[in-house]
């Protein structure tokens, strides 16, 4: 992985860096940076790369070949283009793109590719420049212009700024790649970005042309490639399919976690559950078997040092991550999972009466008890802690082998505003929500590792070494896991739902991946998704929306339905009946804030600085 920049200049001119853009650059890209500039007859590109070294041998970056072209990589082959365990990766892109010789071979190898990633691309020959991100956007690429000086800036991350500036910075659309003639920029003195989209399946792409054309900067234009290209999409249409009539459950709404599970128990283990745990399977092991290349003479790392960690609720979809690889790391590394919690306000009417004893109901969904000894109360026990040591107890039976490293990360309210004037108001930008806000700020304290780890029953520091995160973004999406869902089901139907993931995958991009992406790039790590993986995509795609999901189940059944009867198939327990619980509120990182605000709210903490 790697922070990018470019700076194209019509035409050359001086240029200053900001320094909080650089710094932001290296932070993603520790092992090494490098700057390049490309002089034409009228203007300049101003290349920097700061790279995370993940794959082969460390190659440096911006990469130029011995005819000039210069490529900028920000991503990982997971397959599509063949990559030996020795290669590096920007280096066989850099290879197969200097090889080409027309547009419509630049976009056959942008199309084979399979994994994460954005670009940026010189071609010397036609003084082109090439830019983009993959279909679902799960690399970070920014662009703003500076009419004033004619000046266009792509980037991995940008700076928040306070004056006119701050709202320039837009986040490139992950609706195909961009081309720049240069030549012709020079000579009209102004940006004209040719688009090459991707191609949906069957889906008609004038209907989408007017947006993808609204989606350039101010003071630029976008205009379709006239040659009518485009980029293969890597997923097949998703199935709209309704079934002919809908069977209600008649199943009380207060079922405790024993009726559930004996729900889920009764439901057959099917070829789709089986199909799904397959593909999935081999998801994570691409992701965590393309870890960065050892030298020979180099020394192994600490035996409690992971190179591979989890963003960890307990919950279902991180446990199945876990689960899984489990099967593909070697049993003597160990994992790191990595639970943030957010230190709870107590009310202060609780206070003076906190020393008598109080009645605590458990609710059935929440195994807030294992059989063990009570715990002592924790300003940090919030649900996703209580979950996370639960779902680590299921861990630990499935495979009591393994090291199962649970870093208790813990967050207080000063900490939090004091690191997000510093750097987590950046890295949202140009995101603005409360939303944004609350996730980007839980996601970066979750992704830094910085916490305690429990050995017989001491205490002790921890920080992760783990340079790969798995994520479980995607799931819900796809499988119908949001409250929304529900309420679009009751409302419109299986048609209506239909429509709801449909959206749900197309806007995954600019809601969620880019600003993950760049939060947990400024730890020096790479994310990686599982869920997103295009053939675990193509599968859930072809699968009817009944065989995924049935919201006429109860809460912790019905709602991502067969990624719960494949936990079940894995060997899970009361981690496949738990009910969704969104980040915000299962670390309470919401609960530290005004509680009146609504999440697509502007957030005024992070326009604030």
């Amino acid at each position: 992985m790697c922070g990018i920049f470019c700076l194209l200049s019509l035409p050359s001119s001086q240029f200053e860096w900001d320094k909080t853009v650089r710094e932001h650059l290296k932070r993603r890209g520790p092992n090494l940076s490098q700057d390049l500039t490309v002089k034409g007859p009228c203007y300049q590109c101003l290349f920097s790369a700061h790279v995370l070294h993940m794959r082969g041998l460390l190659t440096p970056q911006p990469v130029q070949d011995n005819t000039g072209n210069v490529l900028e990589w920000n991503g990982e082959i997971f397959g599509g283009l063949p990559v030996r365990p020795e290669e590096n990766d920007t280096a066989v892109v850099s290879q197969r793109l200097s090889s080409c010789n027309s547009p419509s071979e630049i976009l056959s190898v942008l199309s084979a590719i399979r994994g994460p990633w954005g670009f940026v691309y010189y071609q010397k020959a036609g003084d082109y420049l090439w830019f983009g991100r993959d279909f679902f956007g799960r690399r970070s690429l920014l662009w703003k212009f500076d009419a004033d000086v004619n000046t266009l800036t792509l980037t991995s991350v940008a700076a928040y700024s306070s004056g006119p500036e701050q709202s320039a910075w837009q986040e490139v659309p992950a609706v195909g790649v961009y081309r720049i003639d240069l030549k012709a920029a020079t000579g009209a003195g102004s940006v004209t970005f040719e688009v090459y989209p991707w191609a949906h399946g069957g889906n008609d792409l004038s209907s989408r042309s007017e947006t993808i054309l609204e989606s350039a900067p101010g003071g630029c234009t976008a205009v379709m490639n006239q040659s009518g290209l485009v980029l293969r999409s890597p997923v097949c249409p998703l199935n709209t399919s309704i079934p002919e009539s809908l069977n209600e459950k008649d199943i009380p709404p207060d079922s405790c976690v024993k009726d559930l599970e004996q729900l889920l128990a009764g439901k057959e283990e099917t070829d789709e559950v089986s199909r799904l745990i397959d593909v999935l399977s081999e998801a994570v092991r691409r992701r965590v078997q393309s870890l960065p290349f050892r030298v020979q003479d180099s020394p192994p790392p600490a035996h409690d040092q992971a190179g591979v960690a989890i963003l960890f609720s307990g919950g279902i979809d991180s446990m199945i991550l876990a689960a899984l690889a489990d099967r593909h790391i070697p049993a003597h590394q160990p994992v790191d999972l990595l639970n943030v919690a957010f230190k709870l306000q107590e009310p202060k009417k609780q206070k003076e009466s906190s020393k008598k004893p109080r009645k605590h109901k458990n609710k059935p969904t929440d195994p807030t008890t294992d059989g063990a000894a009570p715990r002592a109360s924790s300003p940090f026990d919030v649900p996703d802690r209580i979950t996370g040591r639960a779902g680590l107890k299921e861990l630990q039976d499935l495979n009591p082998e393994r090291r199962w490293n649970f870093v208790e990360i813990n967050v207080t309210q000063e900490e939090l505003q004091k690191m997000r004037e510093e750097r987590i108001c950046h890295l949202v930008h140009p995101l603005e929500t409360v939303l944004d806000d609350s996730i980007g700020c839980a996601v970066w304290f979750a992704a830094r590792g910085t916490g305690f780890v429990t050995e017989d029953r001491d205490q002790r520091p921890f920080t992760s070494s783990a340079k790969v995160i798995l994520t479980g973004i995607g799931a819900d999406e796809q499988l119908a896991g949001y409250s929304r869902h529900r309420v679009r089901f009751k409302m419109s139907g299986y048609e209506g739902l239909i429509q709801e993931l449909a959206m749900e995958l197309g806007r995954i991009s600019s809601r969620n991946l880019g600003r993950d992406d760049r939060v947990i790039g400024d730890h020096g790590k790479e994310a990686r998704f599982p869920y997103l993986d295009e053939d675990v995509v193509n599968y859930l795609n072809s699968l009817p929306v009944w065989e995924k999901a049935d919201l006429s189940l109860p809460r912790g059944v019905g709602e991502k339905l067969l990624l719960r009867l494949a936990a079940k198939q894995l060997g899970l327990g009361q981690s496949a009946v738990l009910p969704k619980r969104a980040m915000q509120f299962g670390s309470r990182i919401a609960k530290m804030e005004d509680r009146r605000e609504k999440a697509s709210d502007k957030c005024t903490r992070l326009l604030t600085g």
